[in-house]
């Protein structure tokens, strides 16, 4: 009988906080390593930017909801940059000044395998690798739906997970080897990935209408967007359905709209922890264009509003559920109160895009995600 080994491999999670989709998607894959091989892996997040990076580069993860509300300037800067030899020109110019920070999270987190959630980290990083001759595998999960920036794809990588067919042009655009890219999904936790459920009984336990078709409405974690006015002006529609509004952590829009005399069935939520509940209770989604929520909605199955969309690497994300047919754009008000008006009146429309959300959801994207890695690391 062969002697099993003590070692358990290492994998080092590259992430930074600069909006919450990378944190998630870090914490999704690792959710579903613990599930698919419970206890065969130790693992770590390292937060590059925040821990390793000069100032005031580490303080890009504060800075990033200020930036992002800067909708020209980083419009500009990402389409002006998404070019795989400015990128390079880029990295070499900063190489000096970073290289140290590189260095040093290359020796104090060794690994079997490095896992980056980030487009920022993979060609520098990957330059110390190559400089220090450290050939551990490296393996990139793309968390951009289809707007995937050129800084994502770095030729030294071992493997690129993509989200979508769509992803591809952009990973070839950059001189990636298709044979370097899988198709994948999105990582979702888990308790977006379970059955649907009975409906019926989830809006019993949320105190919802039973009899009502529910739009849910909701603006990211820090409640963005046109947020408040969209709920204002769908008050005022009175359309025949119930509401539910998501604010995030904006406290101040969350009072705002509690002091509201509401025309329809209402309720409003601050941050909350159970969002994969009020997705499977309720029957439209309205919201911004991230990608996780996007991604999460379709497992759902539930129809999509967009209303919002970061310049850049959210557009193609717009595009993408209207190629699909799961959802439309409607980014002035009107557009909004139209589609519903439309939806809610001819319900067979909106069960079209239900049907295609369906059957574009990837559910099993984190543990296909984990099974790749566990491959990667026997392989090697």
């Amino acid at each position: 009988m062969k002697k099993q080994s003590k070692h358990k491999p290492h994998i080092v999670f590259l992430f930074s906080d600069t909006g919450g989709g990378h944190r998630s998607a870090s914490e999704a894959i690792i959710e579903a390593l613990n599930l698919e091989f419970p206890e065969e892996f130790t693992y770590e997040m390292v937060d590059f930017f925040k821990e390793y990076s000069p100032p005031p580069l580490n303080l890009a993860g504060p800075a990033y909801p200020l930036m992002s509300r800067m909708e020209y300037m980083w419009e500009f800067t990402f389409k002006a940059s998404d070019n795989p030899d400015f990128m390079q020109v880029l990295f070499s110019a900063f190489w000096p000044y970073i290289r140290f920070g590189m260095y040093k999270m290359l020796r104090e987190h060794p690994g079997d395998l490095y896992v980056s959630v980030h487009p920022l980290i993979n060609i520098p990083f990957l330059r110390a690798m190559r400089k220090r001759e450290d050939t551990t595998p490296y393996m990139i999960v793309v968390t951009d739906l289809v707007s995937s920036h050129t800084a994502w794809f770095a030729k030294e990588a071992d493997l690129i997970s993509i989200p979508t067919e769509q992803a591809r042009k952009p990973a070839e655009y950059a001189g990636i080897d298709p044979q370097k890219l899988k198709v994948i999904g999105l990582p979702v936790a888990d308790r977006f990935c379970k059955p649907p459920g009975d409906k019926k009984a989830l809006r019993k336990k949320l105190g919802w209408p039973l009899d009502k078709t529910m739009i849910l409405l909701v603006g990211g974690g820090e409640g963005m967007g046109p947020l408040g006015a969209v709920s204002k002006e769908i008050n005022q529609a009175k359309p025949d359905a119930g509401l539910v509004i998501i604010t995030g952590r904006n406290k101040k829009l969350k009072d705002e709209l509690e002091a509201m005399d509401w025309y329809i069935p209402t309720h409003v939520y601050g941050f909350v922890t159970n969002m994969p509940d009020l997705m499977r209770a309720a029957d439209i989604l309205v919201t911004k264009a991230g990608p996780g929520t996007i991604s999460e909605a379709m497992i759902a199955n539930l129809p999509i509003i967009l209303y919002h969309r970061i310049p850049g690497q959210e557009e193609g994300n717009v595009s993408y559920v209207i190629d699909e047919g799961a959802g439309v754009w409607a980014p002035d008000i009107k557009d909004i109160i139209n589609t519903l008006d439309d939806w809610l009146n001819n319900p067979e429309e909106r069960m079209k895009a239900v049907k295609n959300a369906k059957r574009l959801a990837r559910p099993d994207a984190s543990r296909q995600i984990v099974r790749t890695i566990a491959e990667m690391i026997n392989n090697n």
